[in-house]
């Protein structure tokens, strides 16, 4: 009878990197294993006595599938497990953060962002329930962030021109707010406030009308600012720099600093659980993928292995989205997102 093995973490996007945890084998055994994801082999990157990190392959699944740890030549299983791989929704895209779930109906929306000053046709694409990609407008240049308000109105920052834009539902683009210089992260507080990072150094706060005020000084990023806020309607913002060990910091009501978790490796999109844990785009002593932090910021664990990384959202049937810079992946983990993060 085969052994139970464990996959470490038990989630993955293809191309993640997981520990799998094998019973002991001799040096000669464990240098001749085949394991294998729903019946397709894996690419084994180092492999130990008890332990073997493997690449996760595309496994034509949504959801948990069986991982099978085989001698070489088929013959004998001397281990099995479970791990939930992320089904593919849209490819050859451009992330550089969060996509967001229209609260209305459930539908998601991801960008096309480009390089700088670079216009593409289409922008932003919407996915329907059924997961049918749907081209749904290419007049925001450099489109980054997106949030739904508390009234189910689509906003988007663009950091080409330092804008904020109300995209309506017959896809008409309106400009909302200006002068924001390298807009990137945006997210509403629980009284419907809005809050856009400018990367190179400023937070600002937007009222009902689009008028636009400082409102707390960050580090500047070299990338993007990444934003949402947390059940305590403090707002946590990431922003990754040359360090390897970057931070997550919270800014309280009045807009002062503190850092919640060190240790992250170009943390970028952000998101928190209705427990108060805090999911981050990002790595974690050398691990990328989705990082999952206790809602005390005292512990952190690799929740997803995935590689480019850059953003997630919760859907309203629990499912996880992961995005890449390139492609988004649904991933039916039965975590929900607070009511602030489904719209941010």
């Amino acid at each position: 009878m085969s052994a139970t093995i464990k996959a470490d973490p038990a989630a993955a996007i293809p191309g993640g990197e997981i520990a799998i945890e094998h019973p002991r084998l001799s040096r000669d055994f464990s240098a001749k294993l085949a394991i294998k994801f729903a019946g397709r082999p894996s690419h084994i990157v180092a492999r130990g006595a008890e332990r073997a990190l493997v690449l996760v392959p595309e496994a034509n699944s949504d959801g948990e599938v069986e991982i099978l740890v085989e001698d070489e030549s088929g013959a004998a299983i001397l281990g099995t497990g479970r791990c939930v791989v992320g089904r593919k929704l849209a490819s050859g895209l451009h992330l550089v953060a969060n996509p967001a779930f229209d609260p209305s109906d459930g539908t998601l929306y991801v960008t096309r962002s480009g390089s700088r000053g670079e216009h593409v046709p289409v922008s932003i694409y919407r996915i329907d329930r059924d997961g049918a990609v749907e081209d749904f407008s290419g007049d925001i240049m450099n489109p980054t962030g997106i949030a739904f308000d508390r009234t189910g109105r689509m906003f988007v920052t663009s950091r080409f021109d330092g804008t904020v834009n109300r995209v309506t539902s017959d896809r008409e683009v309106v400009m909302f707010a200006a002068d924001l210089a390298i807009a990137t992260g945006i997210a509403f507080n629980r009284d419907g406030e809005m809050f856009v990072g400018d990367r190179t150094g400023t937070i600002y706060r937007i009222n009902e009308i689009g008028e636009a005020k400082p409102w707390a000084e960050h580090e500047p990023s070299v990338s993007a600012y990444h934003l949402a806020f947390g059940v305590d309607n403090a707002l946590y913002v990431t922003g990754p720099t040359v360090s390897s060990f970057d931070s997550v910091t919270r800014f309280d009501e009045d807009g002062h600093a503190s850092t919640f978790f060190n240790g992250l490796g170009r943390p970028q999109g952000l998101v928190f659980d209705r427990e108060g844990s805090l999911y981050v785009a990002g790595s974690l002593r050398g691990r990328r993928g989705i990082v999952r932090i206790s809602p005390d910021g005292a512990d952190a664990e690799l929740a997803v292995a995935g590689m480019n990384v850059v953003g997630l959202a919760f859907g309203p049937a629990g499912e996880m989205i992961v995005a890449t810079n390139e492609a988004v992946y649904s991933l039916p983990l039965g975590i929900h997102g607070t009511l602030l993060n489904r719209h941010a």
